[in-house]
């Protein structure tokens, strides 16, 4: 579980025991439209913990599973390591022939 997760969990529970707490006071003041207030918020409270989409909050929208992105790293990476072989190649010809013609007989001119 997330910090953040917690941290919404306490949320909840102070709101709950608030508002818990708010409907014996008013009831023990005698106050009917306050104790129906705290009932209100408890009843509303619910309703929208049970209407939130929690699991969609916890899914990136645009998230692909881990295998496809792996997949997708070691196919960038396999090319990258190909282009860098190439390079090499390219470097090793290009030292090959300046060395051929330095070892020419009228130096390279």
């Amino acid at each position: 579980m997330t910090g953040r997760s917690r941290l919404w969990q306490a949320a909840a529970a102070v709101f709950v025991l608030m508002n818990v707490a708010g409907v014996g006071w008013a009831i023990a003041n005698r106050e009917a439209s306050h104790a129906a207030l705290h009932v209100g918020l408890l009843i509303g409270g619910y309703i929208a913990w049970r209407l939130l989409p929690w699991g969609q909050m916890r899914e990136a929208p645009h998230a692909q599973p881990a295998d496809e992105r792996v997949e997708y790293l070691q196919q960038s990476v396999d090319a990258m390591a190909l282009e860098v072989e190439r390079i090499g190649e390219a470097q090793r010809y290009s030292d090959k022939l300046r060395a051929a013609r330095s070892e020419s007989p009228d130096g390279g001119r």
